[in-house]
């Protein structure tokens, strides 16, 4: 299994991104379920040019990408950047912490079944 997870770029300015990687590395929270053949390939910010992380990830055979939990909470485009990941990627809406988000609920999606990924 290869995760990616994207965070909040303005987060990013100011995070070291250490809650996320503790989930991941430590198989807690949104990671829990994931046992050790997990194997994350992508670390990277929402913004730039997600077009080409798209193409990369989907070349690096990523099967779940997950959206940070400061995405979730302060990110104006969770949902429709979920949405759009979900062409191509299961997509978990969230990283550590509770799984249910103070203001919105964590979005979960599986990939869309018309996609077609050129490998």
């Amino acid at each position: 299994m290869k995760i990616a997870i994207l965070v909040r770029e303005e987060t990013m300015q100011r995070c070291t991104g250490k809650g996320c990687l503790n989930a991941f590395f430590q198989r807690k929270d949104a990671f829990a379920a994931y046992g050790d053949h997990a194997e994350l390939v992508t670390f990277s910010h929402a913004g730039g040019d997600l077009d080409r992380k798209i193409e990369m990830m989907i070349k690096n055979g990523v099967d779940v990408v997950h959206l940070s939990s400061c995405m979730r909470g302060k990110a104006d485009n969770y949902e429709e950047l979920a949405m759009r990941l979900s062409e191509h990627f299961d997509v978990v809406g969230y990283t550590h912490g509770g799984e249910e988000g103070k203001e919105r609920a964590t979005i979960m999606r599986k990939k869309l079944a018309a996609s077609t990924d050129a490998n």
